[in-house]
């Protein structure tokens, strides 16, 4: 091993440590010309790498589409076929969801058209995925954590990318609210889409739950709303309230308490669900229901339980950049997708907070597509798409 005197030593760690320090401004510099507010060229509007820093990989497109549902992907079929060339961001277990939105946690559609057998949530969500990709779409599993609407081209971040996009369709969706308990999850104790939904409208009529007695628990106008809705394929339809008063709206409370397939149980929370001997265990046979007044646990033999205590709509990492309801949907102008923010839309359930159907969410999301383009073609980004 050759010796190296200290003094010499010295300077050439000066000298590299000098060499380190243009590259990292330089680094620097090729990012801040990259995110400078001014309108991106056509050439520019479409995908492409433009740098990686700290981690970072930069690309450009026309349209970024956040979300992997129903709306997303019809927001990026139309986008494609428009020639726009979408970047779509499906997430990764975004609030506890994989890929696909809440389809994917039901097992059977009976109410979205062309399929009149019924189709596997998560196959249809895999053929909306397909059919975008067909097109052109380019899809990446990662959750967005981050946008920037202050200045146009907007940006939109996720852990190792950057988009610099000249329109955004945020369609996140909004996950509905579950209990917690003994046997209200998912897997082989759990009775999560075998007896368990949180959407009566979506699963109200499936076979295990006609001519069944159900249950419904919440006491909002949803709960009255889904339990008025079962009494047409129920037996019995019990509504299991924490109090002794419901917070609806008096003219749903007394379609409700009128009805003489419900009945209310009230000052009552469920405490466990237990299986079905009959069908081998493989549906919910019961509920354990506690009286929060007398503290008796009872026995209740319903075939399902619907939860109707709301839905948290995906907005948080907006981080108040659009302007949203006291709930936390995105507030859109009536008859459009558009948002508070220029050039930004709005589709799905992330905005719908009344319907909340897969074949509504999908109507949006060609809405926001089509408007889109429109503002494109305004702020002529669309110049030479032909080129």
């Amino acid at each position: 091993m050759s010796y190296c005197p200290k003094n010499k030593l010295l300077n050439l760690l000066k000298r590299g440590l000098k060499f380190v320090q243009l590259a990292s401004t330089s680094a620097v510099v090729v990012v801040a010309s990259t995110f400078a507010p001014r309108r991106a060229s056509s050439s520019a509007a479409t995908i492409s790498s433009t740098s990686v820093v700290d981690d970072l990989q930069i690309l450009k497109t026309k349209v970024c589409i956040i979300g992997s549902g129903p709306a997303a992907h019809t927001a990026a079929l139309y986008a494609s076929r428009a020639e726009l060339n979408p970047i779509l961001f499906e997430g990764w277990m975004a609030n506890g969801v994989a890929p696909g939105g809440q389809l994917t946690t039901t097992s059977e559609v009976e109410n979205f058209p062309g399929f009149p057998d019924g189709i596997n949530g998560i196959e249809l969500m895999d053929r909306c995925r397909k059919q975008s990709l067909r097109f052109g779409t380019q899809i990446l599993t990662e959750t967005v954590n981050k946008v920037d609407f202050s200045t146009t081209p907007f940006k939109v971040f996720t852990d190792s990318k950057a988009i610099i996009a000249d329109s955004v369709i945020v369609a996140t969706g909004a996950v509905a609210k579950r209990l917690d308990f003994p046997g209200s999850g998912e897997g082989p104790e759990g009775f999560w889409n075998r007896g368990i939904s949180a959407c009566a409208v979506c699963d109200g009529a499936a076979p295990i739950f006609r001519n069944k007695p159900l249950a419904v628990t919440g006491g909002g106008d949803s709960a009255m709303e889904e339990a008025t809705f079962l009494t047409k394929y129920a037996t019995m339809v019990y509504i299991i309230h924490r109090r002794d008063t419901f917070k609806a709206s008096k003219i749903m409370q007394q379609r409700a308490l009128t009805n003489p397939k419900i009945q209310v149980l009230w000052n009552s929370v469920v405490v466990g669900a237990y299986k079905d001997e009959i069908t081998n265990n493989r549906v919910l046979g019961g509920l354990k229901v506690k009286n929060m007044v007398s503290g008796e646990v009872s026995d209740l033999k319903v075939s399902g339980l619907f939860f109707a205590i709301g839905h948290e709509p995906a907005t948080k990492f907006l981080d108040g950049q659009l302007e949203l309801h006291s709930d936390g949907y995105v507030v859109t102008k009536p008859g459009t997708t558009q948002t508070s923010v220029r050039g930004v839309f709005a589709a799905g359930d992330v905005q719908d907070k009344k319907y909340r159907q897969a074949i509504t969410a999908a109507g949006t999301g060609c809405m926001a597509a089509l408007e889109a383009e429109h503002y494109l073609q305004e702020i002529g980004s669309q110049e030479g798409k032909g080129d």
